[in-house]
């Protein structure tokens, strides 16, 4: 009975790090990012779809967080020591994207206060807001290139696992490298789009295979009772 629970536990874990991952793939935004005037305009006519933005990205990372553990106690019976580090990168990632938000609301600051700011001409406030926007952006890609490290992990694990298939292993690896492009920002703007398809068709591809199949409970169990 007792070896039938930790079955279901890890197949209801699996299901659930599957839900919970969706909502790392939803994102949007209001900015063009090249033309400051439209840009402010666009934050001060939509000031509540800009805050939602803030709001939504926020939940992304406490969702980003919540997989991170699910998979660290998922991957700790094929390797504890590889399962914490990809943990570890996980979170200085969120981390990061987290630290990124000041610079996501700093526009709003900027331009909302334009009166406190008299000494600064509109079109300098606009260019103040768009420079936000921009360091937002990068120090968001910033956290990518750690999730580039956090995949290439757990696609290791996967790989190794036997309770996963080892093509979701493969697909997170090249996932993983793809993300890592972002180390390099002139790299990783020279290849855009092409160097996202990887990460959202490794991570899409896991977070389906958990949401429908879950993952091999005896498997698992088996690697569990062999630590």
């Amino acid at each position: 009975m007792m070896a039938h629970a930790a079955k279901m536990s890890v197949l209801l874990k699996a299901r659930i790090a599957g839900a919970v991952y969706l909502l790392v793939f939803f994102s949007g935004g209001l900015f063009t990012l090249t033309d400051a005037a439209s840009t402010a305009t666009n934050i001060l006519l939509h000031e509540q779809r800009f805050w939602l933005g803030f709001t939504f990205n926020l939940v992304v990372i406490a969702s980003y967080i919540v997989v991170t553990a699910l998979f660290y106690d998922l991957f700790r019976p094929v390797s504890k020591h590889l399962s914490l580090h990809a943990a570890l990168f996980s979170i200085v990632g969120c981390a990061v994207q987290a630290a990124a938000l000041v610079f996501y609301a700093a526009p709003w600051v900027v331009l909302s206060n334009s009166k406190d700011l008299g000494s600064f001409s509109l079109d300098q406030l606009q260019a103040l807001a768009l420079s936000g926007l921009k360091l937002y952006v990068q120090a968001y890609n910033i956290g990518l290139a750690f999730f580039g490290f956090y995949c290439l992990l757990i696609g290791c694990l996967i790989f190794r696992s036997g309770f996963l298939p080892r093509t979701l292993g493969v697909l997170m690896v090249f996932g993983g490298l793809s993300w890592l492009t972002f180390l390099s920002p002139p790299l990783a703007s020279y290849l855009r789009p092409y160097n996202i398809a990887p990460g959202v068709l490794g991570e899409g591809s896991l977070t389906l295979w958990l949401l429908i199949a879950g993952v091999n409970a005896h498997k698992w169990a088996e690697r569990a009772n062999a630590r």
